[in-house]
C-alpha cells in the first residue's frame, strides 16, 4: 500500500500534483514575458472637437476644372489650427474632396478619394501655388483587383 501524506493522501498523488502545479508555475513564468512583448502602448493628446469654422470670403474660381476646398481646422500639437479654404484641381484623374471631420473623439484628416486610393492633404504643400495637384493616390489594400 502507498503511505499517505499528512492529510490522506497517497504519496504518488502528492508527487503528480506537486510536478504539475510546478510545471504550471514555470510556465507562467516563461510565459509572462512573451505576453508583456506583445503587449501595445498606445499614446494620443485628446484635444477635443474643432472651433465652428470661420466665416471668409470665397474668391472667384479661377478657371475650369478648379474645385473649392472649404476651409477647415486641422490638430497641430495640442491645439487646431484654421487652414484657408482654396481652389485647386484634383490630384489625379476621378479623384473627389472628402472634408475632414471629427467623430466620436477622434479626428479624420481630410483627403482626396477614388476607387483607386486616396491622398491626404499634407500641410507642407500649402506654400505652393498648386497645392494638392501632381500627386498620385496611395493604394488601398483592397485594390490589389484594380492593379
Amino acid at each position: 500500500m502507498d503511505e499517505e501524506v499528512d492529510a490522506g493522501v497517497p504519496i504518488a498523488l502528492w508527487l503528480v500534483m506537486r510536478t504539475l502545479l510546478q510545471t504550471l508555475a514555470v510556465s507562467t513564468l516563461l510565459l509572462i514575458p512573451a505576453s508583456a512583448a506583445q503587449a501595445q502602448i498606445s499614446i494620443g493628446i485628446r484635444i477635443g472637437e474643432p472651433p465652428p469654422p470661420r466665416a471668409y470670403y470665397v474668391p472667384r474660381q479661377p478657371g475650369p476644372g478648379y474645385e473649392w476646398v472649404e476651409g477647415y481646422w486641422y490638430p497641430q500639437g495640442s491645439h487646431y489650427r484654421w487652414h484657408d479654404g482654396y481652389w485647386t484641381r484634383a490630384p489625379f484623374e476621378g479623384a473627389y474632396w472628402v472634408p475632414p471631420y471629427y467623430y466620436g473623439g477622434q479626428y479624420f484628416t481630410g483627403r482626396w478619394e477614388s476607387r483607386h486610393g486616396y491622398l491626404a492633404h499634407d500641410h507642407h504643400w500649402d506654400h505652393d501655388k498648386h497645392r494638392d495637384e501632381h500627386h498620385g493616390p496611395h493604394r488601398h489594400d483592397h485594390d490589389d483587383e484594380h492593379r
